[in-house]
């Protein structure tokens, strides 16, 4: 449970030379408004907030003007904290809002929030953003922001905006100008088509990255959001590659005929971990990028796998049935100290430490029934929030507080076709990630550098 501050800071961090030319925060008095959401495990009641289209002089930019706006209102309302005000019952009218929002109109319809801005391309032929947002009821602006892009980044600048606005007003790093890389599917069930494609995390600028030609599965984010890892199968041969998503280039770091479920970066991004099968016994095992030196970390008769850094790099979680079962583990980078952390009834898979460190997500499956749930890392606070016929792979947020993960409905129902959703911690915020086909095996990016 966060309140808000009243400054922001850091914003220029997110943003690449490449996509902005200038970035520039208005100042606001630190001793002024207060107007917060706070961030719960309960069910929040949303804040109300009224996002007008932003103004612009002529077609090109009134047009991007309301794009961006409806961007931004659909990333808030999408998190389950905010409710958007309609159009249609604004009172103050557009011409006199331009020049300063006339507070009491707006209290009428019960806003809390307004956000007001233009949209503007420039003589040079590139787009210049404003937008401000205003504490409705103390008649204070909370944060603002200017910035100037090619017209083409238009959708990346109403995420920056929305991340702006749910930082100042939630304390907590905003998740809107992020990615999402999955597993696409398509084609017959005896013959399914398996390609990688990427997507905004709300399902826009989608596109593939592998042909279909080879079997992809789980996909994972390298920290610095510009690589993924993931297995390929073709025929019966797996292997892992790197694939550099801002040059397509592709290298394979080994066969692994023998692997049994696939990498995970580390948080520096130097090795991956990933768990292997030699023997016949599957174990924990980590590579170093540089040398490609493998080392071995767990040495158990049992099946250890799916292991998951922790965002310091100390610890890993992982799932084995050395205790009869298959349940979660937690160990020291160097194998050391496994203790077990799952005690429910059922069996646990699939761990993924949150990015702040304060919770492990997984999947369970107790009496025919999957489960996606949170823990904390010493096993205390076990709460699920999203179950069904079949839910599974959770992919956090990067800011810790909204879990993606796909589900399928038994066949008849929907065709038994896997699709993504995300849901927050609360649990009651459920929201499905529409692709142009069936979806599974999400993972989100770091927030962008």
């Amino acid at each position: 449970m966060t309140r808000a501050k009243a400054n922001m800071t850091g914003l220029s961090g997110i943003l690449t030379a490449a996509a902005l030319a200038f970035l520039t925060v208005f100042p606001v008095d630190p001793a002024r408004a207060e107007l917060s959401v706070r961030i719960t495990q309960g069910k929040a009641e949303p804040l109300p907030i009224a996002v007008p289209d932003l103004f612009g002089s002529e077609s090109q930019s009134i047009g991007l003007g309301r794009e961006i706006a409806r961007v931004v209102a659909a990333n808030l309302e999408r998190s389950g904290l905010f409710r958007m005000i309609d159009q249609r019952a604004y009172i103050q009218n557009r011409s006199s809002l331009r020049v300063r929002p006339q507070f009491p109109a707006w209290r009428q319809i019960n806003a809390q929030a307004l956000v007001v801005g233009s949209a503007e391309i420039r003589p040079d032929g590139r787009l210049r953003v404003e937008f401000r947002l205003w504490d409705v009821f103390a008649g204070q602006q909370l944060v603002g922001l200017r910035s100037e892009t090619e017209p083409q980044n238009w959708r990346r600048i109403a995420h920056i905006i929305a991340d702006a606005i749910y930082k100042r007003i939630t304390g907590e790093e905003g998740y809107f100008d992020t990615r999402v890389v999955y597993v696409a599917e398509s084609g017959p069930a005896k013959k399914r088509v398996k390609r990688l494609a990427i997507m905004d995390q709300d399902g826009a600028n989608h596109r593939y990255l592998t042909s279909g030609d080879e079997l992809v599965l789980t996909p994972r984010f390298s920290p610095t959001a510009q690589e993924i890892t993931y297995l390929a199968y073709t025929g019966s041969v797996a292997r892992v590659y790197i694939y550099n998503i801002d040059t397509g280039r592709q290298e394979m770091l080994g066969n692994f005929p023998s692997m049994t479920f696939a990498p995970r970066f580390s948080p520096d991004g130097n090795q991956v971990i990933m768990s292997m099968a030699q023997d016949g016994n599957s174990d924990v095992y980590t590579m170093d990028l540089r040398t490609r030196q493998v080392r071995r970390l767990t040495r158990h008769p049992s099946i250890d796998t799916s292991p998951s850094f922790s965002p310091d790099g100390r610890q890993v979680v992982f799932n084995s049935d050395r205790g009869g079962s298959q349940q979660l583990y937690v160990m020291t980078t160097d194998g050391g100290s496994p203790r077990r952390i799952s005690f429910g009834d059922g069996r646990y898979a699939t761990p993924v430490w949150s990015p702040r460190g304060d919770l492990i997500a997984f999947t369970k499956i107790h009496q025919g029934q999957f489960s996606i749930g949170v823990m904390r890392p010493d096993g205390n606070g076990e709460r699920l929030l999203a179950n069904g016929f079949l839910v599974e792979g959770p992919t956090w947020s990067p800011n810790g507080r909204v879990l993606m993960f796909f589900r399928q409905e038994r066949a008849g129902s929907s065709g038994g076709k896997p699709k993504l959703f995300s849901i927050d911690l609360t649990g009651y915020n459920e929201r499905e990630i529409r692709t142009p086909t069936a979806g599974s095996d999400p993972a989100w990016s770091p927030r962008k550098r």
